[in-house]
């Protein structure tokens, strides 16, 4: 039977996909048979949300855009009609011609951790089994010992995906060393970073992966209890979790000798309240065990002494849901994708002023260059590409000048910035460098646990050097101090938020030291964006003389009559930049 499937993860919800799948199913009640409803999560297109997916005999037509009004031309052209709506489509299979850009944005894909989003019902855990979920455990729980297991992600290279790249098989190596009754697995889907959505959506679309991965790691160290930590801002990945979880348990899959093994295994979520420094372990098992989260001191390593001072592995999401499919197909099909040291494929989230943005997972060692302008088909209105912010705040710039470096886990660090957990933050000429500095630097300061003195007070005092910069208060020896706190914090602080928090300072420092120079010398803003160092004028051959601006102005500075040019006064104007935001012809512009 035909089937037609909506996107219902967090992106496709926000743009209006639930009224779609409501009118879907109003039409399709009023025409029995003619196709199945269900639901899907985040293909990756997150730019053409809502989709709709008529699938057939094999093939899938994926609709973009989707109204409710769409939805009805939908079912009454292809459905009922069995016409293809060529102007809608932005993904066919079977097709002699491409639906458009979307082509280059899925083709260039390795799809190994997003295997399962978009294609099936994450709420479903037998369509899960229908592509061969659960596969890899039977296989690691009656084909393989322990040993045999940890040999076989050993020799995968797997390294962890949440961004340090420690390799996965060591680590686990490491907890099953340990001589413990109790031992626990730990899933980090905290994602903290801005403008990362890899873990959340993955939660969403396939919350069986990350599941079968905890539990066969379980079985490698001989653990007795997992825990996934979820942000609370998540909550239809929780949702679908605990879905994914009773699923999972009434199928044998967790509880007590799961499949008829020796294996007693069950998994609690908890969830978290949003603190950024909880992405570093120690800080996230202080969290599950009801205190605040604060980093310890290591050693002990968590191997030895994690969660409740027992035997404790810890990966992110991205690296659980590798491991069923490392097991079911064997390390040398893993080792296939990427290269020699970064082997598999990476899942990144493109965001900022890139034209297609969303999720896409590629093979290690793809240059910036081919994510930013292959997939992401470049940067939006045709402007400058400037560079890429990987790593969230703790990561660093990276120039166009570098677009070709490979991103992997040796090339990026070169760079100064670090691959993080795969947020990858497109910045056009219009982007102003010190102020992008400035952003990250305040949100590493505000989550800042507080615990170091150095990373308490020293970003604090960074940020307000920044600040000042940006004000165009800057002083000639702000360059230096911000130097000399950068390397003090990176030296003093115990966890890797203090560790990594001057990334983006130094990096901006290292490449765009000009744009600094600019604020505190000239006390120029050379993108244009720190408004206390631009002037906002209005061009007379753009205005129409509509007189919106003018109403809007809350200190009364434009000017003129109705039908004619106005200007500014600039001696009045406060800056507040509300005549961009409201002017309808592009005619207010700073300079």
């Amino acid at each position: 039977m035909r089937r037609i499937l909506v996107g219902m993860g967090t992106c496709g919800l926000s743009a209006g996909a639930r009224s779609v799948h409501e009118k879907l199913g109003e039409l399709l009640a009023a025409h029995p048979g003619v196709a199945e409803l269900a639901i899907t999560g985040c293909i990756g297109m997150c730019y053409r949300e809502p989709l709709v997916e008529v699938r057939e005999n094999g093939r899938r037509v994926i609709y973009g855009d989707v109204t409710p009004e769409g939805a009805a031309e939908i079912v009454r052209r292809h459905l009922l009609g069995g016409e293809i709506l060529d102007e809608q489509v932005v993904y066919q299979t079977e097709a002699e011609t491409s639906a458009g850009a979307e082509i280059d944005f899925m083709q260039p894909q390795e799809r190994i951790v997003l295997r399962n989003c978009g294609t099936i019902d994450p709420e479903s855990i037998e369509e899960y089994e229908a592509q061969g979920g659960y596969q890899a455990l039977r296989r690691a729980l009656r084909q393989m010992q322990p040993a045999e297991i940890l040999e076989e992600i050993k020799a995968s290279g797997l390294r962890g995906r949440g961004g340090g790249g420690f390799p996965t098989g060591i680590k686990w190596s490491l907890a099953a060393q340990q001589e413990s009754a109790v031992k626990y697995v730990v899933c980090n889907a905290d994602e903290g970073d801005p403008g990362a959505f890899m873990d959340r959506s993955v939660l969403e679309g396939d919350p069986h992966a990350v599941i079968e991965g905890m539990i066969i790691c379980a079985r490698a160290i001989q653990a007795t209890l997992g825990y996934i930590y979820c942000r609370a801002e998540y909550p239809l990945a929780i949702q679908r979790l605990e879905i994914a979880l009773a699923a999972a348990r009434e199928k044998g899959y967790l509880g007590e000798q799961i499949l008829g093994s020796d294996l007693d295994f069950d998994i609690k979520i908890k969830q978290g309240a949003g603190a950024f420094v909880c992405g570093e372990e120690t800080a996230l098992f202080a969290s599950i065990e009801g205190g605040r989260g604060m980093p310890r001191i290591r050693p002990p390593f968590p191997a030895e002494k994690g969660l409740w001072q027992k035997p404790t592995n810890n990966n992110n999401v991205e690296t659980y849901a590798n491991v069923p499919w490392i097991v079911r197909h064997g390390a040398a099909a893993y080792r296939r994708f990427g290269t020699e040291k970064s082997p598999g494929t990476k899942v990144f989230a493109l965001a900022g002023k890139v034209v297609r943005g969303g999720l896409a997972e590629v093979p290690m060692g793809t240059t910036i260059r081919d994510l930013v302008f292959g997939i992401g088909g470049g940067i939006k209105e045709d402007r400058a590409f400037k560079a890429v912010q990987m790593g969230g705040p703790s990561g660093g710039c990276i120039p166009a000048d570098l677009a070709d470096t490979p991103v992997d886990f040796e090339s990026i660090p070169q760079t100064g910035a670090i691959m993080g957990s795969g947020g990858m933050v497109v910045l056009d000429e219009s982007s102003c460098m010190v102020e992008i500095a400035r952003f990250f630097l305040d949100f590493t300061q505000q989550e800042s646990c507080g615990k170091c003195t150095f990373c308490r007070i020293g970003t604090l005092r960074m940020l307000e050097t920044l600040e000042r910069i940006t004000r165009g208060e800057g002083r000639t020896e702000d360059i230096p101090r911000l130097e000399l706190l950068a390397e003090q914090i990176k030296e003093a602080s115990l966890c890797g938020l203090g560790q990594t928090a001057p990334n983006p300072v130094q990096t901006t420092l290292r490449y765009y030291r000009d744009e600094y120079a600019a604020h505190i010398e000239a006390r120029e803003c050379p993108a244009h964006y720190c408004e206390a160092l631009v002037d906002f004028f209005i061009d007379p051959e753009k205005c129409t003389g509509c007189t919106l601006c003018a109403r809007s102005c809350p200190v009364e500075a434009i000017r003129g009559e109705t039908k004619q040019p106005h200007v500014i006064d600039q001696a009045v104007c406060v800056k507040c930049g509300k005549c961009i935001s409201v002017c309808n012809f592009g005619a207010v512009y700073k300079g």
